[in-house]
């Protein structure tokens, strides 16, 4: 566990869950300093070696969030917000905040759909975009179904917070 990266990141996952709760947005005046700071810290505590880790870790975050926001099933904000995870925890950390993160955003996303009664819909849009993917017909571009005005869409910031803080302990 890198102790010196628990409070700092906890602040930011607290802070960037209420927003995105409240507003469905995550700020860059919050997301941008955390993403600078990472591998200023990381350098200062371990040199090049901490340089070395909070840059993999930003790659590991790009690469594992990025296609999910690039077929838009998640935003520009998640992403941002993973990457400058990353830069704090490193890649070994990041790839198992990124596992807790997908399980603790299909759970939150089942209960929502349950919620609104609307899980078969759910579903029926995922296989869509699970076969355009498999088709390579990524509609990147183009307003896609979880980006439609009747999309059910959560806040994703929850589930990276926890995805993230679970890492530590896991880790």
């Amino acid at each position: 566990m890198n102790s010196i990266a628990w409070w700092p990141t906890v602040v930011v996952m607290l802070i960037a869950s209420g927003i995105d709760l409240y507003c469905r947005r995550i700020p860059n005046w919050l997301v941008l300093p955390f993403l600078a700071a990472g591998p200023i810290v990381l350098t200062v505590t371990g040199g090049l070696a901490g340089l070395g880790r909070s840059g993999a870790g930003i790659a590991a975050a790009v690469l594992l969030f990025g296609l999910p926001c690039l077929i838009r099933a998640m935003g520009m904000g998640d992403l941002k917000l993973a990457a400058a995870a990353g830069g704090w925890i490193g890649p070994g950390q990041m790839f198992m905040a990124f596992v807790v993160t997908g399980i603790v955003g299909g759970v939150i996303a089942i209960g929502y759909a349950l919620s609104r009664r609307s899980l078969g819909k759910c579903f029926d849009n995922t296989a869509n975009l699970l076969e355009d993917v498999g088709r390579l017909r990524i509609r990147r571009l183009q307003v896609n179904r979880f980006a439609a005005a009747d999309a059910l869409a959560i806040p994703y910031a929850p589930a990276i917070a926890l995805g993230t803080l679970f890492s530590f302990f896991g880790h």
